[in-house]
């Protein structure tokens, strides 16, 4: 048991009390770790901003989702009229409503410029693999909680768009019927299936989300974080154990990220007011009427967050399987004509592209297609073990690699964009070469992160004050 600490005598009152906390509770402790000791590179620049922006928009999601909870019904019959009380009676309600929907956006908008800023500069590499893999689980979290908080307004996209996405399970070969009708809770999207996403929605998963955006913060600051130049900058520290090339996370980047957050909220509060639905594209036009099951919406597609994975699924078409059949045959043709395998390893190569061509040619396109969207999540876990490339920073990799992060984040975008206009010839073609450049993006980065000849990575981080 460690010894009580003991305040002098004369101390102020403010001092005795944390004392006391201080004996049995680590609040002082917590805090030096956390803020005042936890030493940061000190050449953050704006792209460090979302970390903290990411966590702004997770406590207002949950202080307006608590007043939102106050007066909706989870009820089939009354979810909508419940929806409109609150917009239209309810003593600010529709601002806490607006701020909500917003707030949802805001979050996935704030999370991809997070992950794109970890994507950039290594973060996922050496020693914050665990980091980068509880980032991932936050944004799987993320996407579970935004398409079952869609359901809730029980309007026409929120009651078809689930129809759509919970129907896709079906194809899950063996079990998929009845692993949709255990997601629906009926044998179509109903009363049941409103209460059981209304109950994850608000307990279930934001207390998973809260877990581990906690588990996140704790190995971050186990490993230090990450700077735009990759370099550690506990090699190099004073004689006092003080990182040469840090500085307390406290007050430096508490205020520092003042900035970030004021201009986040001018965009905020921009959009809560002036542009509420943002275009369609935040809340739906469609989704101002009330869900009817006997009227499909002319055209059904997921809010604007899950397009890219959309419409990779669209894209995933019985030519599509075709063509990856062809590709599997030639990788395999070439790896047996240009590599200087062994006999066994040849005989390997030979079963192991029949099998997946044979797996292919068995089950349809639309399970594939799920697995493609599935896929192109789950694969970002495994982005740590992917890189081979000797630097960190795209600051000192090839310049060709900036190109190539390019390209991703415009066939990223242009597949977002398709996943929400109607199907076309076109379009599916465009997002059949976005999703194989997505995949072949990753699959390949093993080959390619090797090319090129990288600049020198300076011993310590470069800084210009300002």
């Amino acid at each position: 048991m460690a010894e009580f600490k003991v305040a002098p005598a004369d101390a102020p009152l403010g001092e005795k009390l944390l004392t006391w906390v201080d004996n049995r509770f680590p609040a002082s402790k917590l805090y030096k770790e956390h803020l005042s000791e936890y030493y940061a590179p000190k050449n953050f620049n704006f792209w460090y901003f979302f970390g903290s922006l990411a966590l702004l928009v997770l406590v207002i999601q949950i202080v307006t989702g608590i007043f939102l909870v106050m007066h909706y019904k989870p009820d089939a019959n009354l979810a909508f009229a419940s929806v409109e009380y609150i917009m239209r009676d309810v003593p600010w309600g529709w601002l806490i409503r607006y701020m909500h929907s917003t707030g949802a956006s805001a979050f996935f908008v704030v999370v991809y410029l997070h992950m794109f800023r970890g994507l950039i500069y290594g973060s996922y590499r050496k020693p914050r693999e665990l980091v980068w893999i509880f980032g991932c689980a936050i944004f799987l979290a993320l996407m579970a909680e935004a398409f079952m908080g869609y359901l809730l307004p029980w309007g026409q996209m929120s009651f078809w768009g689930a129809q759509v996405i919970v129907n896709l399970f079906a194809a899950v070969p063996f079990i998929g019927p009845d692993l949709a009708l255990l997601i629906r809770g009926d044998f179509v999207v109903g009363d049941a299936t409103l209460n059981r996403f209304f109950s994850f929605h608000v307990i279930a998963v934001p207390l998973v989300l809260l877990g581990l955006v906690v588990a996140h913060i704790i190995a971050l600051h186990e490993v230090g974080s990450n700077n735009p130049d990759g370099v550690e900058i506990k090699a190099k520290k004073d004689a006092q154990g003080r990182p040469l090339d840090g500085i307390p996370f406290h007050p430096y980047y508490t205020v520092h990220d003042i900035l970030g957050v004021a201009g986040f909220l001018l965009c905020f509060c921009a959009v809560v007011f002036f542009a509420p639905e943002f275009g369609g594209y935040f809340l739906e036009y469609n989704n101002f009427i009330p869900a009817d099951p006997l009227k499909t919406p002319a055209h059904i597609a997921p809010v604007w967050y899950f397009t890219p994975y959309y419409s990779m699924l669209r894209a995933t078409t019985d030519v599509m399987v075709n063509v990856l059949c062809v590709v599997i045959g030639l990788g395999a043709v070439g790896a047996l004509l240009k590599g200087r395998l062994a006999a066994p390893l040849k005989a390997a190569v030979v079963v192991g592209a029949l099998v997946a061509v044979v797996l292919l040619k068995t089950f349809d396109a639309k399970f594939w297609g799920v697995v493609v969207m599935g896929g192109a999540v789950v694969i970002m876990f495994f982005l740590p073990w992917l890189d081979y490339s000797p630097v960190k920073s795209i600051r000192y990799r090839p310049s060709w690699h900036k190109t190539l992060y390019g390209v991703f984040v415009v066939f990223f975008v242009i597949l977002g964009y398709l996943g929400i206009q109607p199907p076309s010839e076109m379009g599916t073609l465009i997002a059949q070469v976005g999703t194989l450049f997505y995949f072949g993006f990753f699959l390949l980065m093993p080959w390619w992160s090797q090319i090129g000849e990288c600049k020198p990575v300076p011993e310590r981080v470069t800084f210009t004050p300002h």
